[in-house]
């Protein structure tokens, strides 16, 4: 499956430091699927979720505190 990324906004979490180093990056705008990529590594492999795998994840991994 090839999928378009160019249109795609990425985002990452607000408790990422202001350094941007050791995230993932979320893509937004891509119906049904969530893209994720390494924010230090912003033109290597992407990692692609159907929304409701990533949203369960993401439900889970809040459950946890650092």
């Amino acid at each position: 499956m090839s999928l378009d990324l160019d249109s795609v906004t990425w985002r990452k979490s607000s408790y990422s430091g202001a350094n941007g180093g050791d995230c993932v990056e979320v893509g937004d705008g891509v119906p049904g699927l969530v893209p994720v990529r390494d924010s230090k590594d912003p033109e290597g492999p992407v990692l692609v979720f159907e929304a409701n795998q990533w949203a369960a994840f993401a439900s889970f991994a809040a459950t946890f505190t650092i």
